[in-house]
């Protein structure tokens, strides 16, 4: 049997003892570091393990300002690589998903681009996020031939056959013979964050079975005799997860020596059941890595602005798409006198925001000229609002940032029950530390959350990680709706995206009106922004869109 390697002995499991059979009869002892000898120090690999996730096509460098956060181009990734194997080290480089969607440098060739970024700069594997998906299964297996690299994910299996639609695991063999095995897992919210005509036919593990999955690969890897296995996950700690998360897993499963972990956009670096946990935040703002050196592993990010090597050769690759993007899509449409906040938190996700009240209002607005009467409202998730707008000019591309999912515009009639449930459900993450995409930005409807009273959740929706409020209403009240009051009997217009309507993060109750009326959809997310600002505002934002307009109110935070 081959022991478990858990961190306390973690010197043992990057080569001070390489074999299987050694690490088997010295599993009863633990190593430290201090007390090696200075031969087997000597004899350790030097071993770094770079890491990104999230990065969703922000692939181009960034320069900080007062606004904006600064990142790397993904040829400093490259350049990274090359300065860690200059200072003596193996390098392996790895990245946790969510690259293929996000920005328009890649979205208009459905995530194409990336790949060939990633193969320029050298990845040694990458796991499968779920905006992997969003361009549909065609495209994916298609980038996943692209890439140079395994594409990995251990717990995505065809619904009908049982068999794992992807590489569940890979191997490398560093040069003094340690094995090092990586294995990938894929958030289960995939099911609700994407289209589900993205997934067709495609069974997510989770929960208990997630578990036992994430059990078998980590004996699989010791038995091909790995002496160090990392698990490179999209999943994240999202209490909207439930169990599906990547503090769970460590916390269930023994012999995972490391993982790098993504999804929530998080800075993170902490200690779970005795195993290092990282992760590098989102878009290139750093560039995650592990470095293991006589036996000890440190995490060592590289924050933008403190490393400023850049690969030559890959930055040609990504110069070239970009003049095509730029081409294509550079035409300026308009322009603001104020930034339009479109940040994850604090922002689209957790409150409401100037960019959120005009976008709902560019779905209402387009939807009410397209249709001849009056749409009550606008709605739209805060996670299908990807980027802030800088005071200035607001080109397509811009707006291709800020909507890169080409959803449908759709016109629900819901019931004012039914729009209750919605919210609810919705605000689930508020007064949680849970920023969900589902967060409901609006135009016309005002309500007000109670933070204080938690979250009484019901069962799961169908076919869904998300849990249904036990009791509508119990912490959101909706004061006003286009200026009729408010009544749960009731029937309001409201334009939002056919992703919603169809069910999309918490929206259930979407559904189910869906159900009883098919909506009306015409065009896309990103043309309303367009229509509203060329023809609604004269291609300028108005002055009032400066500030939230109020139709938000949420109490009892602490």
């Amino acid at each position: 049997m081959i022991a478990h390697v858990t961190r306390r002995n973690f010197i043992r499991g990057i080569g001070l003892i390489s074999t299987s059979a050694a690490l088997a009869a010295c599993a009863q002892q633990t190593v430290h570091t201090d007390q090696a000898s200075e031969k087997m120090q000597a004899a350790t690999p030097l071993l770094a393990i770079i890491h990104t996730n999230d990065t969703h096509g922000h692939d181009v460098e960034v320069k900080g300002d007062d606004s904006t956060e600064g990142n790397f181009s993904m040829a400093a990734v490259a350049a990274l690589k090359k300065e860690w194997e200059q200072k003596g080290y193996e390098v392996l480089l790895v990245d946790a998903g969510d690259a293929t969607q996000g920005t328009p440098l890649v979205d208009t060739s459905d995530g194409a681009p990336s790949i060939a970024f990633m193969n320029s700069c050298g990845y040694n594997l990458m796991a499968v996020g779920n905006h992997e998906f969003d361009w549909g299964l065609e495209a994916l297996d298609k980038n996943v031939s692209a890439a140079a690299f395994p594409v990995i994910s251990a717990n995505v299996l065809d619904a009908k056959t049982g068999e794992l639609h992807f590489a569940p695991n890979t191997v490398v063999e560093l040069e003094g013979g340690t094995k090092v095995g990586f294995f990938g897992l894929t958030t289960p919210t995939t099911r609700t964050t994407t289209h589900p005509k993205n997934i067709e036919g495609l069974q997510f593990l989770e929960e208990d079975e997630l578990i036992d999955c994430a059990l078998e690969q980590v004996d699989e890897l010791r038995g091909q005799g790995c002496d160090l296995v990392v698990c490179v996950g999209h999943l994240g700690n999202q209490a909207s997860s439930g169990q599906n998360t990547s503090e769970n897993v460590l916390q269930n499963v023994e012999g995972i020596d490391l993982f790098i972990d993504g999804h929530d956009h998080l800075q993170v670096e902490e200690e779970v059941a005795g195993v290092l946990l990282v992760e590098t935040g989102c878009y290139l703002h750093n560039i995650g890595v592990v470095a293991i050196d006589e036996g000890v592993p440190t995490n060592q990010p590289v924050p933008y602005g403190s490393f400023d090597g850049i690969d030559t050769a890959t930055q040609a690759i990504i110069d070239d798409e970009n003049a095509r993007v730029e081409e294509q899509l550079g035409v300026v449409l308009g322009s603001t006198p104020f930034m339009l906040d479109g940040e994850r938190v604090p922002g689209v996700r957790t409150q409401e925001t100037n960019l959120g009240d005009f976008c709902s209002e560019a779905f209402r607005w387009t939807a009410t000229q397209e249709l001849g009467f009056d749409v009550d409202a606008g709605l739209l998730n805060g996670g299908g609002i990807r980027a802030s707008v800088g005071a200035g000019d607001i080109s397509l591309k811009v707006i291709k940032t800020v909507m890169p999912f080409s959803n449908e515009l759709a016109v629900i009639d819901v019931t004012g029950a039914q729009l209750l449930e919605a919210l609810e459900a919705a605000c689930q993450g508020i007064g949680a530390n849970d920023a969900m995409g589902a967060f409901p930005q609006v135009s016309r409807i005002t309500y007000t959350i109670d933070a204080s009273i938690p979250y009484d959740k019901g069962p799961n929706y169908p076919d869904s990680t998300f849990a249904s409020p036990a009791a509508p209403g119990a912490r959101v009240t909706i004061e006003d709706v286009n200026g009729k009051g408010f009544s749960e009997d009731a029937t309001y217009s409201i334009a939002t995206s056919n992703y919603l309507c169809i069910g999309g993060d918490t929206y259930h109750a979407f559904k189910d009106a869906s159900d009883v009326k098919e909506p009306t959809t015409f065009g896309f997310d990103y043309e309303a922004f367009v229509s509203f600002l060329v023809e609604g505002c004269d291609h300028t934002v108005p002055n009032d869109y400066a500030e939230p307009h109020g139709y938000i109110t949420i109490t009892g935070l602490e």
